[in-house]
């Protein structure tokens, strides 16, 4: 057993290098869809003979070397090393007394190589599989290859158990970004939210207040000129109309736009089987941690990356609410359209049950979110100021800082 994966495709030398030089590799960063970290793929990745001549373990063990020069590469016999064939695109390496965890070592049988010989051949679930690919096509647009990384357990009789996908490492020939985790020796940086998440939820921010703030002067016009028939009043309620009707048709894309990121985006907490997070008994356990923790009976809670079981149900349920308020704008306003069919049939719910009562519904759920609003700011600040996560600021820069050995709930463990 001794070579490795097939070495990446020729292409233009580095700048900088010697003419004739090979192309020098780069790792652009790792993405794991088990419980080990993102530093544990690389270094699973990076397990190869000390005097391997090939540019992907080269690359490999100086990312390593790099990003996590607290973790030392595996030492590995030439002939633990089953190398990767024309008819079988990965290799099979055993790393002895590898340390999955802070407190576990263990002997496992790494499987490196094609993305989709490995995910054909090891264990992996539906929704992993559908996160790891959306992932690979991210980073193959950016230019990397896709390294897949599986393990598999090995007893003491040296039987080799099952394999499961743990994630993979992209790497190519120019480094587009920073390696993941870069940082203070004991800290890491961990990205949490996307770009397109945090615009929408600003754009939901000034949304909301703008329809309130207009939707209140429609429901009471407590402001503006005023009078009879022969009086100047102008325009203004027209104006505040138009304002409440666009910004709300806004709203509605908006609300589409997230509809749709929930099943194609490639971020695991965004997904829309996120949006009921009590799936198991430990789920259910976990919530009533964090109910005690807020309620201040109990002194800790639960660590998660994104959202814990009870902020998750909470903004499940603002989503319904939102829809809710979507739903009766548009059967509002499909009153003024009778000869229409498109809002004719819109406008249905309000014949049956009565515009008064469509109207309570809505002008309800208006101070509904704004109970949610002041609730959520207060929770964000106390979060900041308490449990040091950074949640205020990760909506602004998309992360947190974590310690490297912080073990969230919804996320392998950090560094």
């Amino acid at each position: 057993m001794s070579a490795t994966a097939p070495a990446a495709p020729a292409a233009p030398v580095t700048p900088g290098a010697a003419p004739g030089a090979p192309p020098e590799l780069q790792v652009g960063g790792t993405f794991t869809v088990g419980r080990l970290s993102e530093g544990v793929i690389l270094g699973l990745a990076a397990a190869t003979s000390r005097d391997s001549a090939d540019p992907v373990d080269q690359a490999l063990g100086r990312a390593l070397a790099e990003a996590r020069p607290d973790l030392v590469k595996p030492p590995v016999d030439p002939a633990d090393i089953d190398p990767a064939s024309p008819g079988r695109r990965y290799s099979l390496t055993m790393v002895r007394h590898f340390a999955l965890h802070d407190d576990e070592r263990a002997d496992v049988v790494v499987m490196r190589g094609s993305l989709e010989a490995v995910l054909a051949k090891a264990a992996v679930s539906r929704r992993d599989k559908t996160l790891i690919r959306r992932n690979a096509v991210w980073a193959e647009g950016r230019g990397w290859r896709p390294l897949a990384v599986a393990t598999a357990p090995v007893t003491g009789a040296d039987e080799v158990g099952p394999f499961t996908v743990q994630g993979f490492v992209y790497v190519g020939q120019n480094r587009a970004k920073p390696l993941p985790n870069e940082g203070p020796a004991d800290w890491a940086w961990v990205e949490v939210w996307s770009a397109s998440l945090r615009a929408q939820h600003w754009i939901n921010v000034a949304v909301v207040f703008i329809l309130s703030c207009t939707g209140y002067i429609i429901m009471d016009p407590f402001f503006g000129p005023s009078g009879g028939a022969s009086s100047d009043v102008g325009f203004m309620m027209g104006w505040v109309r138009l304002i409440h009707f666009s910004v709300g048709f806004l709203w509605i894309v908006v609300g589409l736009t997230r509809l749709v990121v929930a099943f194609t985006t490639r971020d695991r907490h965004l997904r829309w089987n996120e949006w009921w997070p009590l799936k198991t008994k430990t789920d259910v356990k976990r919530l009533g941690e964090v109910v005690g923790y807020y309620a201040l009976i109990k002194r800790h809670a639960p660590l998660f990356l994104a959202h814990n079981p009870l902020q998750q149900l909470t903004y499940t349920a603002l989503y319904l609410a939102c829809g809710v308020q979507m739903l009766t704008g548009l059967t509002l306003f499909g009153l003024y359209h009778q000869t229409n069919w498109f809002w004719e049939m819109m406008a249905i719910p309000t014949h049956w049950v009565g515009i008064p009562f469509v109207r309570l519904v809505h002008t309800m759920t208006m101070f509904a979110l704004w109970a949610f609003v002041i609730v959520h700011v207060y929770l964000a600040v106390r979060a900041d100021s308490i449990e040091r996560h950074g949640g205020i600021s990760s909506m602004i820069n998309g992360g947190v800082w974590l310690r490297r050995d912080a073990k969230p709930v919804d996320a392998p463990e950090v560094g």
